[in-house]
């Protein structure tokens, strides 16, 4: 037998076109998906690091929060707003303790920053008076002066979540 007909080599060439042509497009994706899939898990959010030190000062408003939450909580529980002068020294000392946790992680400033950083700061120094005076009207005796002085913490609060926001932009 001599060779192949040319119809033969056609034939052939012809289906292996058509199979290249149907599933070559096909495997070209197919094998680039993972590339673009790889690439974008290593594109950073735009703006990321902006968004990340708002997410830092605010985390820093949770440490405060907990314990100051706490003693909210029990005071408000509390019969007529009095607690035991030692519950009342533990329960302000960890909401100070907070506070200064908080300052300690505050970020260095710059002269850019220090108006923002300064109200933070202040935000700080208020509530920590309010707790002072939280702590005296616990222990008072008078239902009242706990009453006003949650109102202040309260404030004190709000303050230092207005700072912080004001803060991370």
């Amino acid at each position: 037998m001599g060779g192949l007909s040319v119809r033969r080599i056609a034939s052939t060439a012809l289906c292996a076109g058509l199979l290249a042509g149907v599933t070559g497009p096909a495997a070209v994706a197919a094998d680039s998906a993972p590339e673009r899939v790889r690439a974008a898990a290593h594109t950073p959010v735009p703006g990321a690091d902006a968004l990340l030190s708002q997410v830092t000062n605010l985390g820093n408003l949770q440490t405060v929060l907990g314990p100051v939450l706490d003693l909210l909580h029990t005071v408000l529980k509390a019969d007529n707003g009095q607690l035991s002068a030692d519950q009342a020294t533990k329960l302000v000392q960890a909401a100070k303790d907070a506070i200064a946790k908080a300052k300690a992680a505050a970020p260095t400033t710059t002269d850019t920053t220090k108006e923002q950083a300064d109200l933070v700061n202040d935000a700080l120094a208020s509530l920590d008076k309010a707790l002072d005076t939280l702590q005296k009207g616990v222990t008072s005796g008078d239902p009242g002066q706990a009453g006003s002085a949650v109102t202040g913490v309260l404030a004190g609060l709000v303050n230092l979540l207005t700072g912080l926001l004001h803060s991370a932009g």
